[in-house]
């Protein structure tokens, strides 16, 4: 299951917003370090059901909505110095090298300051937390590279070890592909001769390929414009965001007093509510149509689609009715990175069925495809293997 990071200060919603998205129980309050462990839970992706396009009826979707579950985890607060073990620090940042990418929650508000400690409205830039994220992972990147960086060059040169891959062995346990740190290494003529202001530069090329984030701009409902705005214009996926509405929506659905699916645009009210209840889901209304949708939704299909360029396909073992052996109909749907061909679907499906794959099947044209073929979003592909 594809593991993404919530991240942020402490006192930014991060806990809201993982309360939100996957309804399991996590601590919150306002004040810092409320997670002291990390909060693990399900969330999901939203996606169109490819059962309507195939005119067949699934028990897997709502409403045409198909949603995926991927892996949610809430780690402490962010605390300025934390590279340097400050707060919860060198935990934080352990716990986020498991993520493939990050949601940093930012309080758009401008209401907390660089602590977490509540002040008055407008009075943080939020863009200033947004570099203090960055800056703290580079930091961090950037000791752990200090530490053995004369032993790791002896080593390689000793070895005449390609570099790219001599390093990637040595950031293995931090998630680090090849792709990454040859991407990395480009703009420095000879690693092996890097000045100390040259490795933090080169943390930072790391980390720019390795921690891939979206911007959850949290507290958008009372954040002012102009806050928003900066945020919006910074070089990155800025989504604004209401962990608070999120969860209030998920809850009264869940309790049957409303209709409502995540990223959905509106709500229908489905139970008599008195004044109090009605007044506060007007305001959460108007900011659905302001904005769209809660941006809570958004923000984990973002990561997934947009950051982490992933597909969804469906496995199926009868061809023509689109089902498996017990006759369900589009029993799975499997997030893979773009990329994958037919032949890597059937080892993640089971490993035997990888060692043993005879061929693939486009369950829509009844054609066989190549080995190689690259899947393509919404295929449904049968596999044929000869494991038992």
């Amino acid at each position: 299951m594809i593991e993404i990071g919530i991240a942020g200060k402490p006192n930014a919603g991060k806990s809201t917003f993982f309360k939100a998205a996957t309804l399991a129980d996590a601590e919150i309050a306002n004040y810092p370090f409320t997670t002291i462990k990390p909060n693990v839970g399900v969330g999901y992706v939203r996606v169109k059901c490819v059962c309507q396009e195939l005119g067949v009826k699934c028990n897997e979707c709502i409403d045409g909505w198909r949603f995926i579950p991927v892996k949610l985890i809430d780690v402490a607060g962010l605390v300025p110095d934390a590279h340097k073990g400050r707060g919860l620090g060198n935990e934080f940042l352990d716990n986020l090298r498991q993520s493939e990418a990050v949601i940093h929650v930012v309080d758009a508000s401008g209401s907390t300051d660089e602590e977490g400690n509540e002040i008055g409205l407008g009075e943080r830039n939020p863009v200033e937390d947004v570099k203090f994220l960055y800056h703290e992972i580079d930091m961090w990147l950037f000791s752990i590279l200090k530490r053995n960086w004369d032993k790791i060059i002896r080593r390689m040169k000793a070895e005449k070890r390609d570099p790219a891959k001599f390093l990637t062995e040595q950031l293995a346990g931090l998630g680090f592909e090849e792709w990454m740190v040859r991407e990395a290494m480009r703009g420095f003529e000879d690693v092996s001769a890097l000045s100390e202001e040259e490795l933090k530069s080169f943390a930072v090329e790391l980390r720019r390929r390795r921690m891939q984030m979206v911007i959850a701009a949290n507290k958008a409902d009372k954040a002012p414009r102009k806050m928003l705005e900066e945020l919006m214009k910074l070089d990155e996926i800025v989504v604004p965001t209401s962990a608070a509405y999120e969860l209030i929506l998920r809850t009264a659905a869940k309790n049957g007093y409303i209709k409502y699916l995540p990223g959905d645009s509106d709500f229908e009210i489905i139970k008599e509510l008195n004044e109090k209840q009605l007044k506060a889901l007007e305001k959460i209304r108007e900011f659905l149509k302001e904005f769209g949708s809660t941006g809570v939704q958004e923000a984990i299909n973002r990561v997934v689609f947009d950051l982490l360029d992933y597909i969804v396909v469906y496995p199926v073992e009868d061809e023509n009715k689109f089902t498996d052996s017990k006759g369900n109909v589009l029993p799975d749907a499997m997030l893979v990175k773009r990329g994958t061909t037919a032949k890597e679907l059937a080892f993640k499906i089971h490993t035997d069925i990888g060692k043993h794959f005879i061929y693939a099947l486009d369950a829509r044209t009844k054609m066989r495809v190549a080995d190689d073929y690259e899947l393509k979003n919404n295929d449904v592909i049968k596999i044929v293997s000869g494991a038992r």
